[in-house]
């Protein structure tokens, strides 16, 4: 639940930031104490702040200072001197260069467990709720070769006057030649093959390579979930977490091709799913209707706008809103909406924990609503990433 303090301490004056010890390219010895969101340790150099990359919690470090700010500084791993017992051989060959992906050096129960933490910590340091409420991080069934689509990328070498294919870079804007993702699945790997052998004309030109999901209308450009392996798990997740609420009617916000309307369909006597793309919602009734459901509709339009109209057809008190919005979360628009109209069960499906935790605090404030349950799924091994899916419920106090 929503944590409030119920007493006040009076404001202690910031600590000043002390003078960075070191000057960037100096080497330094350092131990990492935690590990950021987003995949870097944190660790301290007599008080200054330094980040640095591919690294576990306890180990110590020599790294390089490259980026220098006034409270922080980031640094490229040299050495590990003390290595976790977490630590492993990363399988790709191009990990550290490529910026796909951030722990394929820690085993992948340390993994789940890193993600826990950051999930709880960003849940209460950015939305104050208990991490009481977090349960155990659901495993993918293959933490490699997992992922169904990739966005390949082409950039002109000035240097080598050669066309490189592949990803972006860990510390810029460059492009690391590749021929093989770990992670991707190995069709898209032939995939990419198949790029390099039939490479763009010119550098600048992004290539998506995707299998496309079985069963499933899908427009080229539209958004599916890129892990197949777990997918049914986050399925079971959302049917449980819609039926534990009693809801008779579902509304799937930003719905895309329809993928919760149509899994979540028998639950409910009615349900409607909103989307601006009109290519998304002409393949959202293309879905529902090879599957025989008949007690839904599909609205084209912006939920902002479709939703308070939408809302009088249902009993807010028997309705569930599912949203599952982009990585920079529900626009404070979004959320003063769902306040207002007030259905009986939110279940927000989020792939950034930060946005997440942002928005949960606005929408549960003044205990308008209650977290009761959040149930991560890691759809997104080897990387910082992580899904949730969160039951949140109206307070009926009010």
């Amino acid at each position: 639940m929503n944590e409030h303090p119920t007493t006040s301490t009076p404001p202690t004056t910031p600590q000043p930031t002390p003078p960075p010890p070191f000057k960037i390219g100096d080497s330094i010895t350092i131990e990492i104490q935690d590990i950021a969101f987003g995949g870097e340790g944190v660790g301290r150099v007599d008080g200054f702040v330094v980040f640095v990359p591919f690294v576990g919690r306890g180990e110590t470090v020599t790294a390089e200072i490259t980026e220098l700010k006034k409270s922080f500084a980031r640094a490229k791993l040299l050495k590990v001197i003390t290595a976790s017992p977490d630590r492993v051989e990363p399988q790709c060959r191009y990990y550290m260069q490529c910026g796909g992906c951030q722990y394929q050096h820690l085993a992948y129960p340390a993994q789940l467990q890193l993600k826990h933490k950051q999930i709880s910590d960003l849940l209460r340091r950015i939305g104050g709720f208990a991490s009481a409420v977090i349960e155990p991080v659901i495993p993918c069934p293959q933490p490699y070769g997992y992922r169904n689509r990739l966005m390949v990328r082409s950039q002109w070498n000035r240097e080598t006057q050669s066309l490189v294919i592949g990803f972006l870079r860990a510390d810029s804007r460059l492009v690391v030649d590749i021929d093989e993702c770990k992670i991707g699945e190995p069709a898209l790997n032939e995939q990419i093959l198949h790029v390099r052998a039939h490479p763009p004309p010119k550098g600048g030109i992004k290539v998506v390579v995707r299998i496309a999901p079985e069963g499933w209308e899908l427009p080229r450009d539209s958004f599916f979930q890129n892990n197949f392996f777990l997918l049914p798990k986050m399925v079971a997740a959302v049917r449980e977490t819609l039926q534990s609420a009693g809801t008779k009617f579902l509304i799937d916000a930003y719905c895309g091709v329809g993928f919760f309307s149509v899994e979540l369909g028998d639950l409910v006597e009615h349900f409607a799913g909103v989307e601006i793309d009109i290519p998304a919602i002409k393949a959202a009734r293309k879905n529902a209707a090879n599957r025989n459901l008949t007690n839904g509709e599909f609205i084209a339009g912006s939920t902002e706008e479709v939703l308070p109209n939408l809302i009088t057809r249902f009993a807010p008190a028997d309705t569930t809103i599912v949203i599952d919005p982009p990585r920079t979360g529900c626009s404070p628009g979004s959320i003063q909406l769902l306040r207002q109209v007030r259905p009986r069960q939110v279940i927000y499906v989020s792939c950034h924990p930060a946005t997440l935790a942002r928005d949960l605090g606005a929408l549960c404030a003044d205990d308008a609503y209650e977290v009761r349950r959040v149930i991560p799924l890691d759809m997104f091994p080897q990387t910082q990433h992580v899904e949730c899916v969160v039951d949140v419920r109206r307070k009926e106090n009010l």
